[in-house]
């Protein structure tokens, strides 16, 4: 594996290869098995496995854990080379922004709901430095976990609208043995909060079967429900529970026949975790 830290390397090191297959897997870095498991997939389907890890300001806002986001460098690369990657891309912030940003990537509708009500701007950031790197890497096709859901159904739109020629794949959550969705962010939570954040996929998962069993009409009553159970956890503090079509991510009238998503984002302390689950919703 090479790691590779400006723009044009990395353009240099790919042009013997665009032939091939390439894959893409865009990383913040502090690797779990939920990014390895996309280098897998993506090291399955693909001849060359590129993964960038760049925490990226634009995605941030001004009381967001920027400054204190996990970092370590020596011990991503050791994962993402066992994982099969072959390009780590791993730029400063001087490099992807030389010079302030004039030019951003503005997805609207998606991008309204859920995370982007209570974090003015993320999309925005997120749409922006993916655009960038698609730019750069122009791969073949990029994994997205759907952990974040919003994220990939952005990305998806931001692809199809601008005619971005990458086919996305998203992948399913990957979790902890009791649940919990992997996240870099997990390594901030107390042992209590750790233990009480297992009640996001709890809650998920009866949401699920109900959905399944059709225990439903409204998404309100599903919002409801699951609400109730997370707050039988004292130190949860709720963001959002929402019950949405997806991958418009508009509001639903009737569950029956509709694809929807139940997503939550719920703080244990100062951390930030959110969690979703999909449902088909066949007739």
């Amino acid at each position: 594996m090479k790691i590779i830290e400006t723009i044009e390397a990395l353009r240099q090191e790919l042009k013997p290869y665009r032939n091939q297959t390439i894959g893409f897997v865009p990383t913040m870095g502090y690797l779990h098995e939920g990014h390895l498991s996309l280098v897998r997939r993506a090291s399955q389907e693909c001849d060359i496995v590129v993964m960038s890890i760049f925490v990226n300001p634009l995605q941030f806002g001004p009381n967001e854990d920027l400054d204190r986001y996990p970092r370590d460098l020596p011990r991503d690369a050791a994962l993402a080379e066992q994982a099969g990657v072959d390009f780590l891309f791993h730029p400063s912030v001087e490099e992807m922004y030389p010079n302030p940003t004039l030019t951003q990537i503005v997805v609207s509708k998606v991008t309204e709901p859920l995370c982007g009500a209570s974090r003015p701007g993320h999309f925005t950031g997120v749409a922006t430095v993916v655009g960038k790197l698609f730019h750069i890497v122009m791969p073949d096709r990029a994994y997205f976990g759907l952990k974040d859901a919003q994220q990939v159904a952005v990305i998806q739109q931001m692809v199809e609208d601008l005619n971005f020629p990458v086919t996305i794949v998203p992948c399913d959550i990957v979790r902890e043995p009791d649940g919990l969705a992997m996240s870099s962010r997990n390594v901030y939570l107390s042992p209590e909060e750790r233990k009480q954040a297992v009640i996001l996929s709890q809650a998920l998962f009866a949401a699920k079967k109900g959905l399944e069993e059709g225990e439903w009409s409204t998404a309100d009553e599903v919002n409801r429900f699951v609400r109730e159970m997370i707050l039988t956890q004292p130190l949860a503090e709720i963001d959002y529970v929402e019950t949405l079509a997806y991958p418009s991510l508009q509001p639903v009238d009737e569950l029956k026949g509709q694809k929807v998503i139940v997503a939550v984002a719920v703080r244990f302390g100062k951390t930030r975790l959110i969690d979703n689950i999909l449902h088909a919703g066949e007739e």
